[in-house]
């Protein structure tokens, strides 16, 4: 049998509706060992011949018998399959591919053909091949530091590289001297007599063709010579691709060394136009930079506010009094007395899920020390759980105890604005400070606590034993309506009190006894029949325990006050978890819409991928065609270029990775903006940026695997 057999093939071009036949007829045989020459003029179809030869193009009709198989209708991947295993080509412009190493050139076809080879297999057998070919000092010259003769070999080599049984050579003189062509074919020729390689060589040279055994010439598609110079040797080929007897045992590492393989392609693509790719890859490091910077910024947002949420008490529960009303005029919240201290005391040993209670008196005045005063924002008359509700704690000193707000003793706590304003850096544990003219004494410094939701510094406070306040501070009666407000006297001789307890007393126009001066009143408070306080303050054990808290505290409220079912409460019991979903709700749609954003940016990232891996494709098409005639697969095309698009994305995601931290640094340390380390924004943005490179990079990918190789290798 015939190592090629030809019978009847033509070739038809089609340019619209118009026919050009470029071959027509062909009928030949060629034996194992020949060394083929076909000769003819421009256009006389020799070149169509070669690539119908070499299972680059098919045949119009007719048939094509390649070492016993009919390959004419073979599928592009069947194809690919016998130009992996049976055939080599030199093209006539070398076609070797630029800023690549010699080396890297020749191992090219290896990459899809030897999987059976180690990485340092491979390296041995083009290192001999190249040193076989004179340029064992050449391994690493890029093209444009050989000569054309060592271009030629650099050619001739990668050809040989896969061992292949029939070789092919495209006008491989066409561009070189007349003594370098000589050497060349001198090369071919001790290939073929041995070592038995076939050898097909295209030319309209004469000198060149009579190097070859045998000249078939063409004319306008048909063959109307076929000569032989000198006997065919009849020899097998020696270089033949056979699997060594270990290929079994290592197919389980093939896959890692594919992919190592095709990765040191895309990497070696890449470097060719570094700053291309840094430009393109800047798209995704400007998304994924935006993401993690957004989701930081945004997780620092939400901390921020828990912990602001977290500064106003944990777990805080608000018991409000009720409003009054009369002719259907309502007087506003806290304008009946409804809560006493009792009812605090009530719900510490009734409610299990009630953590700590404080009672609280809000009062409004001037705290003056020596000559210097301030208003603070808050001054609350409390209990020492006040702190333990709140947990707040100390810079200093101690909590004033149960007997001191049993004996309504005149001791207080100062937050840091109040002892920073009144005291300017002095000490003042063991001072005493005057509110509304009633000297107190400080036994504490509370911690810092910062603003609230509100933006109130929540500092400006001081706190005191709520009988205290009540008593002396705010000197309201049972009877008076808003116990928080300062009364005065209405007596003519008493605009100067300091106390008015005693208005508890009907006024009488002639007194047994003689009434009591301001000082001696306040000095010695009388006892009320009901005393209220302007609201409790509670903390459920848990956060899950606050529905069962808020159910347990208007129980035992509504018991106590003697609420009839059906009617009204005259409280109010407010919680944080409402204020706090709220405002966490508000942060994590903020922190969605600034990702969204990010987003976008990143998408803007993958059409700028998807359009540079298109541009790629255009301008490597001929590396495409090379790439397919040396025995690629379309799979292999179609993984090269998806892998680059993945590298430059996973590239561009690490930069980004670095950037976004670095955005989220200089945000806090300049702008002083809360942001927060977010790994999973981190890992969530890399694994966005590998799937826009395979998503933006699937489609120029995909077009490059379905280039024809002919038409690839013509393209210009």
């Amino acid at each position: 049998m015939e190592f090629i057999e030809l019978q009847n093939l033509f070739k038809t071009y089609y340019l619209g509706e118009i026919e050009v036949p470029v071959l027509r007829g062909v009928s030949l045989t060629v034996a194992r060992g020949e060394f083929v020459a076909l000769m003819g003029a421009s256009g006389s179809g020799k070149t169509t011949l070669m690539n119908i030869l070499g299972c680059l193009d098919r045949p119009t009709s007719g048939q094509y018998w390649l070492d016993g198989e009919e390959v004419s209708r073979l599928s592009a991947d069947a194809r690919a399959l016998v130009r992996n295993h049976k055939l080599g080509f030199v093209f006539q412009n070398f076609s070797l591919l630029p800023r690549t190493s010699a080396r890297d050139n020749v191992a090219m076809p290896l990459t899809y053909t030897a999987e059976h080879l180690s990485d340092r297999e491979v390296r041995l057998r083009v290192k001999d091949l190249l040193q076989r070919f004179g340029l064992g000092e050449r391994l690493n010259h890029e093209p444009s530091q050989l000569s054309g003769g060592q271009q030629q070999r650099v050619a001739i080599a990668r050809a040989l590289v896969n061992q292949p049984p029939l070789l092919f050579a495209d006008e491989l003189t066409g561009n070189l001297d007349s003594r370098t062509s000589d050497e060349v074919l001198q090369i071919l020729r001790q290939l073929n007599e041995d070592e038995g390689i076939t050898i097909i060589l295209v030319t309209h040279d004469e000198d060149v063709a009579r190097h070859a055994k045998r000249i078939i010439r063409i004319h306008d598609g048909i063959i109307v010579d076929d000569a032989a110079l000198f006997p065919a040797p009849g020899v097998e080929p020696q270089l033949t691709q056979t699997a060594p007897p270990g290929e079994r045992r290592r197919v389980s590492g093939r896959s890692a060394l594919r992919l190592r393989r095709m990765l040191g392609i895309a990497l070696n693509g890449l470097r060719r136009n570094v700053m291309r790719s840094a430009l393109t890859a800047l798209g995704i490091i400007i998304g994924v930079a935006a993401v993690i910077a957004m989701m930081e910024i945004g997780r620092g947002s939400s901390s921020s506010i828990q912990r602001t949420i977290a500064n106003m008490g944990a777990n805080n529960l608000l018991v409000m009094p009720g409003t009054a009303s009369s002719g259907g005029a309502s007087h506003g919240a806290g304008t009946i007395m409804t809560l006493t201290p009792q009812d605090a005391e009530a719900l510490l040993t009734e409610c299990p899920a009630v953590r700590a209670v404080a009672p609280v008196v809000r009062a409004r005045t001037q705290v003056i020390y020596g000559n210097r005063n301030w208003v603070p924002a808050f001054i609350y008359g409390t209990t020492s759980d006040f702190l333990t509700v709140r947990e707040w704690g100390l810079d200093g000193g101690e909590v004033f105890t149960d007997r001191d707000v049993r004996n309504a003793n005149k001791v207080c706590l100062l937050g840091q604005r109040l002892v920073r304003e009144l005291f300017q850096g002095e000490d003042p544990i063991g001072k005493e400070i005057r509110v509304q003219n009633v000297p107190f004494r400080v036994v504490g410094i509370l911690g810092k606590k910062g603003a609230n939701m509100m933006g109130m510094d929540e500092d400006d406070i001081l706190l005191a034993p709520w009988t205290t306040i009540k008593f002396r501070v705010i000197g309201s009666s049972a009877t008076t309506a808003n116990q928080s407000a300062t009364a005065t006297s209405s007596g003519s001789g008493t605009s100067q009190a300091v106390n008015t307890l005693n208005q508890i007393y009907p006024t009488r126009q002639n007194n047994l006894y003689p009434l009591p001066s301001s000082t001696q009143a306040a000095d010695t408070p009388q006892p009320v029949r009901f005393i209220n306080v302007d609201h409790i303050l509670a903390a459920a054990r848990t956060a899950k325990e606050i529905p069962a808290a808020i159910k347990q505290i208007t129980g035992l409220l509504r018991e106590r006050h003697r609420i009839r079912p059906g009617k009204p409460d005259d409280f109010n019991t407010r919680d944080m978890t409402e204020m706090a979903k709220a405002l966490s709700s508000t942060a994590t749609t903020m922190t969605k819409l600034l990702l969204a954003v990010a987003l976008i940016s990143l998408v803007v990232g993958g059409v700028g991928i998807m359009n540079i891996m298109l541009v790629s494709v255009t301008e490597r098409t001929r590396e495409i065609g090379l790439r397919l005639a040396v025995g690629a697969y379309r799979r292999n095309i179609l993984q090269q270029f998806l892998v680059e698009s993945v590298v430059l994305c996973f590239c561009g995601g690490a930069a980004g990775i670095v950037v976004g931290r670095s955005v989220s640094y200089l945000m806090t340390a300049v702008f002083r903006w809360p942001t927060e380390l977010s790994p999973d924004a981190i890992v969530s943005a890399f694994a966005i940026s590998a799937a826009v490179g395979i998503i933006f990079g699937y489609y120029p990918a995909w077009k490059a695997s379905r280039l024809d190789p002919i038409m690839a290798l013509r393209y210009e």
